[in-house]
Order: C-alpha cells, then sequence, then structure tokens
C-alpha cells in the first residue's frame, strides 16, 4: 500500500509507488502528484496514506515534504497519513 490517495468517504482517486516502501522516495512522488494531478482537484476530503517501511540503514537525513506541496494539500482539503510498516521478509 506504499500511497493511497482517497476521499474521506474511500473513493479511490489515485495509488502511486507500488512496490516501493522507502519514504524518501514516495515524498518526491507524492510532490510531483500534487503539482501535476492534486492540484487539479476540487476542494473536499482527500487523504494520502503512504505506507512505508523502516530505513535500517538510516542515519539522519530523510524525506522532505515541502511547502509547496504543504501549500497545494491546504487548498484541496488533504491530510496525510504516515502508516509504519515492519519489514517484510520471507523466512
Amino acid at each position: 500500500m506504499p500511497i493511497n490517495i482517497y476521499k474521506r468517504n474511500y473513493d479511490r482517486i489515485d495509488y502511486l509507488c507500488e512496490g516501493i516502501w522507502d519514504l524518501p522516495g514516495q515524498i518526491d512522488s507524492l510532490g510531483e502528484w500534487l503539482k501535476t494531478k492534486g492540484i487539479l482537484l476540487p476542494k473536499d476530503s482527500y487523504v494520502a496514506d503512504i505506507g512505508f517501511d523502516i530505513r535500517k540503514e538510516a542515519a539522519g537525513g530523510g524525506a522532505v515534504l515541502s511547502s509547496e506541496s504543504m501549500k497545494i494539500m491546504a487548498k484541496i482539503g488533504m491530510d496525510i497519513y504516515f502508516s509504519e510498516y515492519p519489514e517484510l521478509t520471507e523466512d
């Protein structure tokens, strides 16, 4: 479930980053989506639910949600959920 974008009533709008679980890449993709598609949505009540995996090797830095993205989200009425999942490995 990397990024599921929907109205608060669960009507799906879009699905981004299938198979990509790293938060920095997902935030970049969401930012691009907001600039090209999200900005065109009418004001309503939306959710961008980002499912991400914890990076074991992370030592600082990471994703940046830009002020431009936040402005678009505020304009269209979008909240962002961060759904953290443990590493999914097969035994």
